[in-house]
């Protein structure tokens, strides 16, 4: 397990002073991030021997979102892999030593050259799973995909810029989150899951359709003009149905 440990900014925070959604998830990927940078494993070693690590999909829970000011630990661990998935859990933990956010993850890895998922040997497996120190976070079984509703309208639209991209030259995983729930108006939800369904790049135009599932979960896709996803966000309320089914 890898952790580290912060303090609520200012900058991280939304209206209401407590940590916004996008900078949960930039906490959670920062972790990974710093985990592979530790571990001699990181961004540039990636990148030379022309392999990256894609997020499929999250399931986060937040409880809580902390407040400004208030003393975090950021800490993930990989569970297993199976195929040409990784699979690992994030928590934030808070000064009581409890979890106000958790989160599951799917990872697959890609050979660069080619731009295919590519199976991970050892190597790139091994150093993740040689510290077997883990925390029970009941998170349940995360599903990959996230059906669409079949009514979907459309509430916006957005052309990516340069400030939305990563490393990869694509669209960040929290980037589309924070489009999704800004589009659809939703504040601090309780439950957010995202399936990344193909890279969006500088220049492309996401068109913002929203749908309802009938447990009341709200869905958003962010399409292209012909209403092909990129990615598919999730959100839900406490109480409702939450296995990603």
């Amino acid at each position: 397990m890898y952790t580290f440990d912060s303090r609520v900014r200012y900058s991280e925070t939304d209206e209401s002073g407590h940590l916004s959604p996008l900078s949960v998830i930039n906490y959670l990927q920062d972790c990974s991030t710093f985990q592979s940078e530790m571990l001699g494993m990181g961004v540039q070693w990636l990148r030379d021997h022309h392999r990256a690590w894609f997020l499929n999909s999250w399931r986060i829970l937040a409880d809580r979102y902390p407040a400004l000011g208030e003393k975090i630990r950021i800490g993930t661990f990989a569970y297993g892999f199976k195929g040409i998935y990784g699979y690992r859990h994030f928590f934030i933990q808070d000064e009581a030593g409890d979890f106000p956010v958790r989160a599951d993850s799917i990872w697959f890895l890609v050979d660069t050259d080619t731009s295919m998922p590519t199976r991970p040997t050892e190597e790139y497996t091994a150093p993740y799973m040689a510290d077997p120190e883990q925390v029970d976070l009941h998170m349940g079984e995360t599903k990959r995909k996230i059906p669409l509703p079949k009514e979907l309208q459309q509430i916006g639209e957005i052309r990516i810029q340069r400030h939305h991209l990563d490393t990869n030259h694509h669209v960040n995983n929290a980037q589309y989150v924070d489009i999704a729930l800004d589009a659809a108006g939703i504040h601090a939800p309780w439950e957010i899951q995202a399936e990344y369904r193909r890279a969006a790049v500088l220049g492309d135009t996401l068109s913002i359709l929203s749908g309802k599932e009938s447990e009341g979960r709200q869905v958003i896709s962010l399409a292209d003009g012909e209403g092909n996803p990129y990615a598919v966000v999730r959100c839900g309320r406490k109480g409702a149905s939450s296995e990603g089914k």
